[in-house]
């Protein structure tokens, strides 16, 4: 399947690529890992590999590791160096503890023998307990009432805006002002967007969870840009995703929508925290994500 815009003919569909990333290849293992993975990256607006294709990557590489009965939980990684994207990637997996109820695996992305990513993740029998969970903001305005990216910056000419409006794999509307080519006044440490992928994903609950974890780390940052009225396109700004968390607490399917709700309650250093919450289109609490980056302008050379 391709897609077409007046800017981009007969583009592969982005769902499709991130389909296609997603598809380890196995390799022999080393000695030291228990299980090792050939991967692709998925091209992005930079030369650099987007953290959430490593975060999306890992998870597919340690849940072949994992008894199919046991369901991600949590997970644990920190950004080690960037990652290139038109260079080799292998994922290793070793394998700390297979408990009655739980196991936990340890992933690192490798390129050229170096560490880029380091994670550890948790997965949990299906078991019966107390429930209780975060309520849904009210009075959400529509999915199917808010511009695209296409439709804000699909005219911007600069690569990132032409890259951001057509070749991601999530149809990302916000609900709080886009920060693409300009500030919000309001400076408030807050962001909201819907998202999905553009197209369908196959039945797995694997695939979603990864495709959910890729999305992740979109809009993260965006609390703390909007705090002190800065905006993604903003000269001489330079990001980075140092760790990132997040906790799988039901199934969700990531190509239906999904309310990200985000907020950052500090920022010191030149580094960042947020937090973000994804519900259901029905108010269904499914996951939670907490990352630090290292946000630095030019305000503070």
């Amino acid at each position: 399947m391709t897609t077409t815009t007046d800017n981009h003919q007969l583009q592969p569909e982005p769902t499709e690529l991130l389909l296609s990333m997603l598809n380890l290849e196995d390799l022999a293992p080393n000695g030291h890992d228990d299980a090792l993975y050939s991967a692709e990256s998925l091209t992005q607006e930079t030369p650099r590999i987007f953290g959430g294709q490593v975060l999306a990557q890992s998870i597919i590489a340690a849940s072949r590791t994992v008894e199919e009965s046991r369901s991600l939980h949590s997970l644990h990684g920190y950004f080690l160096r960037p990652g290139a994207v038109a260079d080799p990637l292998t994922y290793g997996v070793q394998k700390l503890n297979d408990a009655r109820s739980f196991s936990a695996r340890r992933v690192h992305g490798y390129q050229h023998e170096e560490p880029i990513f380091s994670c550890i993740m948790s997965f949990q029998e299906p078991a019966r307990g107390f429930e209780h969970s975060a309520t849904m903001p009210s009075d959400v305005p529509e999915p199917e009432s808010l511009p695209t990216a296409a439709d804000l910056i699909g005219k911007v000419p600069h690569p990132m805006a032409q890259a951001v409006a057509f070749t991601r794999p999530f149809d990302i509307r916000h609900i709080t002002p886009a920060l693409y080519t300009q500030t919000d006044q309001n400076h408030r440490a807050t962001n909201m967007v819907w998202l999905k992928t553009t197209s369908a994903l196959p039945d797995n609950p694997v695939v979603h969870q990864a495709a959910l974890a890729y999305a992740s780390d979109y809009t993260v940052m965006e609390p703390i840009l909007r705090a002190h009225g800065k905006f993604w396109l903003q000269p001489g700004i330079k990001f980075a995703s140092l760790d990132h968390s997040m906790w799988f607490h039901r199934q969700a399917r990531a190509d239906e929508w999904l309310l990200y709700v985000q907020e950052s309650p500090t920022a010191q250093d030149a580094r960042g925290l947020s937090t973000g919450r994804l519900f259901t289109r029905d108010g269904v609490h499914v996951a939670t994500v907490t990352q630090e980056a290292m946000l630095r302008f030019p305000e503070f050379k």
